[in-house]
């Protein structure tokens, strides 16, 4: 899979898939589930959340955005007209604070303290959007809880370095999984793509979601 754009040519007629993500964990989760993009299309946008804006409400802004974005760009290029664009966005709670995608060490180091020893909320909006325009969405809610994480936990996971650039300081299916004492809801929402409702959407914008089921393969 190349970032380029270029199609990778289907053995079907289906409408090419356009994920508006470079996310290594995202693609690996549609190919879970037997689907392969055409395209990785990410979106360049403000992630900045508005004033007074709720977790629930930033995470489904984004996701929508993104493929508003994405949408705009498929529809000037005649070679991606037909395709069908999937965005999503991963926003991560302690109570009513939306956490940042930590960049920083001071950031990390806040964010795995505000979510030491209690529950917090992961929100996952998707977006699909069909050619002409039409977006579906859906916002998945999970509820997580770390166990108390003694300042070694804290240090040690900062030095690894896995927390950089992931929601809310840590990234569940690596190290930061040894944490987790509790989880409701979507494992795979809070790595960063809801399997379920992705692919209750894309089903439903017209794409055919088992089209490599029959080989195992996309």
């Amino acid at each position: 899979m190349k970032q380029s754009g270029k199609h990778f040519a289907s053995m079907t007629t289906a409408p090419q898939l356009i994920l508006a993500s470079a996310s290594p964990r995202r693609l690996a989760l549609l190919q879970q589930i037997g689907l392969e993009p055409d395209h990785l299309m990410p979106a360049d946008i403000d992630e900045t959340p508005k004033k007074h804006e709720t977790p629930r409400s930033l995470a489904m802004r984004l996701a929508r955005s993104k493929a508003e974005t994405v949408r705009q760009a498929a529809d000037a290029s005649e070679s991606l007209q037909d395709g069908v664009v999937l965005a999503a966005d991963t926003v991560v709670a302690a109570g009513r604070r939306a956490l940042p995608k930590a960049e920083l060490t001071d950031q990390a180091l806040l964010c795995l303290s505000l979510l030491s020893g209690r529950g917090h909320r992961v929100f996952t909006g998707v977006a699909v959007a069909q050619p002409g325009g039409k977006i579906r969405s859906k916002l998945v809610e999970t509820r997580v809880r770390f166990k108390k994480l003694s300042r070694q936990d804290m240090d040690e996971y900062i030095a690894s370095g896995e927390w950089r650039g992931k929601a809310g300081g840590y990234a569940i299916q690596g190290l930061a999984g040894s944490f987790v004492v509790k989880l409701v809801g979507s494992y795979p929402a809070v790595v960063g793509l809801p399997l379920v409702e992705t692919a209750n959407l894309l089903s439903a914008a017209g794409y055919p979601i088992h089209r490599g089921w029959a080989t195992g393969a996309a």
